[in-house]
């Protein structure tokens, strides 16, 4: 069971991935779940426009799709693959005004939330997925303190 990073088209690295890993392993604990397989696969906006596309009929660009291979009823392990736009989260950040990689640092706990059973498509839902976001980022910034 580990948390594996990747590129694809791109050069990005993600700073302090083990401590990452941990932090996702504590995310998926506190949700219920525990953390297996799960890779990360930075990508450019290209790409990621391309799989929106074949694979959820979506003619837009997205900051991160979750293939989730999860078995959160049988064993209670959540596994996947989370693919992220680099090009796409650094222009949310700009949008938003965060520092970008805080916006990556949410990308990256929102893809396991996704893991977790976490949905996003209506209002309530994604209100309910941004407070864990915000939630999950207070944690890693209390680690820092």
């Amino acid at each position: 069971m580990a948390v594996k990073y990747h590129t694809d088209g791109c050069r990005y690295r993600l700073p302090e991935k083990r401590r990452t890993a941990a932090w996702l392993r504590e995310v998926a604990r506190s949700e219920g779940y525990v953390l297996g397989d799960v890779n990360y696969i930075f990508c450019s906006a290209e790409r990621l426009l391309a799989m929106n596309r074949q694979y959820l009929g979506h003619d837009y660009f997205t900051d991160v799709i979750t293939f989730d291979y999860s078995d959160r009823k049988g064993s209670g392990v959540v596994s996947g693959d989370v693919f992220i736009d680099v090009e796409t989260v650094a222009d949310n950040a700009r949008l938003y005004g965060a520092p970008r990689l805080q916006e990556m640092r949410r990308v990256v706990v929102h893809g396991v939330l996704h893991l977790c059973g976490q949905k996003d498509k209506t209002p309530r839902a994604n209100a309910r997925m941004h407070r864990k976001e915000d939630k999950y980022l207070a944690w890693w910034s209390e680690q820092e303190a």
